[in-house]
């Protein structure tokens, strides 16, 4: 049986710990807040430039743009966007466990995987695989902006223009809601046709006349388009992953105090029981010496 007094110890820390998870939950809704803003401003942006390239990619040839040319699939590109720090819950887990997934079909597929990443926690993971890895872009989330997105998306587009892949998917976890997030597996090169989503000039009612001529304003809103999915992609995993932090402390909180409870409860049985045991010693001593 425990003494009292590791029991008044355990008790403090518990309590000390759930101060510390009920702090980091503030803190976590407030970046929330701020994160859910951002991507909620900035989907519509990433929706009317979709259609913009959208309605352009049909009238030009996709043999005549890189981004767009489909070539033999030998080397896959997978990146994986994680968070830089833990305490999310299952945030990191759940990205991972889908990227493993998905470089086991690419690997049933016959083809070379290479892995490419972007936060800390996937950078440990694959590194003590050994997986094969490139430059990891570490420490984004911290103070996320637009040239995050230009640089990621750039260097990307580079290596793939210069053969260096074939096919790049990026997995992430998409922003639904506070209590909701989802993993998504999105192919980012070669760039696809987009279906129409109710956005192209076609849609609206007419076609636009252009200036300069279509396949010059491809080739600019091509890598505006990749840059602002990109932003957008690192948008989506910063809310999921303060949502995901938020619920986790949340949940750590209210599990310490049920622990509190329990040792609390235990705590005072013990103490009875001591009190209980030295009542009856002296009561066996005051007869003893009747």
């Amino acid at each position: 049986m425990p003494s009292l007094q590791s029991l008044r110890r355990k008790i403090s820390s518990v309590k000390n710990t759930q101060k510390i998870t009920k702090a980091m939950k503030m803190v976590a809704s407030a970046k929330l807040k701020r994160a859910q803003g951002r991507i909620l401003a900035f989907r519509p942006y990433g929706l009317k430039m979709r259609g913009v390239v959208a309605s352009l990619s049909r009238r030009v040839n996709r043999h005549l743009h890189p981004l767009l040319q489909k070539r033999l699939t030998k080397i896959v590109r997978v990146v994986v966007v994680t968070s830089d720090r833990g305490l999310c819950g299952a945030f990191n887990t759940n990205i991972i466990r889908r990227a493993l997934d998905f470089i086991r079909t690419c690997e049933g597929r016959g083809v070379k995987v290479e892995i490419g990443l972007v936060g800390r926690k996937g950078r440990d993971f694959f590194h003590r695989r050994h997986w094969k890895m490139h430059e990891p872009f570490i420490d984004v989330f911290e103070r996320l902006t637009y040239e995050h997105g230009i640089e990621i998306g750039q260097t990307a587009s580079d290596q793939y223009t210069s053969g260096l892949f074939d096919e790049a998917h990026i997995i992430y976890n998409e922003f639904k809601s506070a209590m909701q997030q989802r993993v998504i597996v999105e192919q980012i090169f070669p760039i696809e046709s987009f279906e129409d989503d109710g956005t192209t000039s076609e849609a609206l009612g007419g076609a636009y006349l252009y200036e300069p001529d279509e396949s010059e304003l491809l080739d600019a809103l091509l890598v505006k388009h990749l840059h602002a999915q990109v932003f957008r992609i690192l948008l989506e995993s910063s809310a999921a992953e303060q949502a995901a932090r938020m619920s986790a402390m949340d949940g750590a909180t209210r599990n310490a105090g049920e622990v509190i409870k329990k040792l609390t409860l235990y705590y005072n049985k013990t103490r009875q029981a001591g009190i209980t045991k030295e009542l009856m010693d002296i009561v066996g001593g005051a007869e003893a010496l009747k």
